[in-house]
């Protein structure tokens, strides 16, 4: 650019003598129209990357544009001032060239760390991949992989600042050391997510409960520290990770069948019509679209009440828990008119009175037989 200043008759131009004022004005039109060719390019670039299945190309164009723009205008804005501080002062420059590595270095973690972001994003989104990968997983590799190129520009910055980085390294051992002391419960939890992210007992969006602790609820969120659990009232719980390492968790999301295992009872009167109940309730069960015909079934008669004599049906059906419910009344109503087309009832608790035979109520009163009428002192 020199030669090309050099070679141009500024000299009856204003300021002709000073010709690093126009450098800077050279450099900042040549940073506004590198940043405009920059935009054009990556809005082809994107258009064409959206057009395919990989989630790689349009990830990277939109991770590439901000630090893309932000860099030719930094870089511009540098290069004018380089040219300015030549001219005044030569400790300025210096700080100037320091700060474009450190510039540089900030923005290709930026740029890492967006394209971790939109990849992360587009591994779980079903509009992009076919099979989505667990939420869960992505996340935590996506966390691990933006914490590594954190730490490793910061090591680089420190190192392009003229620091050690070994001595650094060594002091972070020491005062990590203490600060694991000081701080072990946050340690605790940091490690317990690490457990939830590597052993996945659970992912965002399942169905989760304590039998030992009030949680259940819908997963939210899996943070390092909490974890965020919606219940059912849509209050948010904020567990501790430490927790889950020390509690026992169910997952309901993940049953493979629910259950249906009801007693019902008829009366004592309806005990003969108790075995044509059963091989009835058994051949509905068998027939049902909606009952799992590869998972034990059983209606047996099962025990005399105090009120009825009772039969169970043991089945399983869909893990869906609302259609389980609607399966669940479909059974129970099906085997309830089982029983009155067999001219049974259902049994509900009684209370049978024996009374002797020479108690007889009349009007109110209680009349007693000869035989049974308490002795007064007129019949004595």
């Amino acid at each position: 650019m020199d030669e090309l200043l050099e070679s141009l008759p500024l000299e009856s131009l204003p300021l002709g003598g000073e010709l690093w004022i126009y450098k800077v004005f050279a450099i900042i039109f040549i940073s506004l129209v590198a940043a405009y060719l920059g935009k054009l390019l990556l809005d082809r670039v994107e258009q064409r990357a959206l057009k395919t299945s990989t989630v790689w190309d349009d990830a990277l164009v939109i991770a590439a544009r901000r630090p893309l723009w932000v860099m030719i205008w930094s870089m511009g804005l540098l290069w004018a001032s380089q040219v300015t501080a030549a001219q005044m002062d030569d400790g300025l420059a210096e700080v100037l060239d320091k700060l474009q590595s450190v510039l540089l270095i900030v923005l290709l973690a930026w740029f890492l760390i967006r394209l971790a972001l939109e990849v992360e994003k587009r591994l779980v989104d079903p509009n992009c991949r076919e099979k989505p990968i667990d939420k869960t997983t992505v996340n935590a590799i996506g966390k691990l992989l933006r914490i590594s190129v954190v730490i490793t520009s910061s090591l680089v910055i420190l190192q392009s600042m003229g620091y050690s980085v070994s001595g650094v390294l060594a002091f972070g051992g020491i005062g990590g050391l203490a600060v694991g002391f000081a701080a072990k419960d946050l340690l605790a939890n940091f490690f317990g997510g690490l457990m939830v992210y590597l052993d996945r007992p659970f992912s965002v969006g399942e169905w989760v409960r304590s039998p030992e602790k009030e949680i259940e609820g819908t997963v939210e969120h899996i943070g390092w520290r909490l974890t965020r659990i919606r219940t059912f009232d849509k209050r948010p719980i904020y567990v501790p990770n430490a927790v889950f390492t020390n509690i026992v968790l169910q997952n309901p999301s993940r049953m493979s069948h629910r259950r249906i295992y009801e007693h019902i009872g008829i009366r004592y009167d309806d005990i003969s019509r108790m075995e044509p109940i059963v091989k009835a309730v058994r051949e509905m069960l068998k027939e049902h679209p909606e009952i799992a015909q590869d998972q034990t079934q059983m209606v047996y008669f099962d025990r005399c009440a105090p009120s009825s004599v009772d039969f169970f049906i043991y089945c399983f059906t869909t893990p869906v828990w609302a259609e389980f419910h609607r399966i669940k009344e479909d059974v129970l109503l099906k085997i309830l008119a089982i029983i009155d087309e067999h001219e049974a009832q259902v049994a509900f608790p009684t209370s049978t009175l024996h009374v002797p035979e020479g108690l007889r109520l009349r009007s109110g009163e209680v009349e007693h037989s000869p035989e049974s009428r308490p002795v007064t002192p007129e019949h004595a």
